[in-house]
């Protein structure tokens, strides 16, 4: 019996200690690299949820703004590229204001926002986020002589990373549908 026992610890059946490290560290090695292809794929997916619905948020809005300035007649006077307010008629829920209001903390970062009456800011109704430039309305026109109605240029440079190097923009060019053509 005791030499059946002795005959067995002498076997070669089995795997030594150096041979079990050597798979362990080539495991590991495997592992990590596969762990990293995970973790980048899984930070692209968010990044990329972020971009998809920051452009989400800016398409809808862009809407919203083209909804109320297709109903409006004019703009009130002083008008900025970063605040308007549009002269509706009383059946589109009267004279509405829509303005960028930068976010405290962030040198490129703004809202957009959306308020009934003749003032507009933060306490009003927040349509659109990570915006990257306030100038939101560069450009209004109604040229006297070419019996044209009155148009505003809406511009969104959108991006969740703050720079307007990755930006998605969003533009467009909307009549007012109740101006006077002059």
């Amino acid at each position: 019996m005791i030499e059946r026992l002795r005959s067995r610890l002498r076997g070669e059946a089995g795997y030594s200690l150096v041979e079990m490290l050597t798979v362990m560290v080539i495991m590991s090695i495997v592992f990590s690299g596969i762990t990293q292809i995970f973790v980048s794929g899984s930070k692209a997916q968010i990044d990329q949820d972020n971009r998809f619905q920051a452009q989400l948020g800016t398409r809808l809005a862009m809407d919203k703004v083209r909804k109320d300035v297709h109903c409006a007649s004019d703009l009130a006077a002083g008008y900025t590229t970063s605040s308007i307010t549009l002269k509706l008629p009383s059946g589109c829920g009267g004279d509405t204001s829509w303005c960028t209001v930068a976010v405290t903390g962030f040198t490129s970062r703004f809202r957009l926002y959306r308020q009934p009456g003749s003032t507009c800011g933060a306490s009003g109704t927040m349509v659109a986020d990570y915006l990257t430039s306030a100038a939101a309305f560069p450009q209004f026109l109604h040229a006297v002589g070419c019996t044209c109605l009155a148009s505003l240029r809406v511009d969104f440079l959108v991006s969740n990373k703050g720079s307007s190097r990755d930006a998605y923009e969003l533009t467009d060019t909307i009549f007012l549908r109740n101006s006077t053509r002059l």
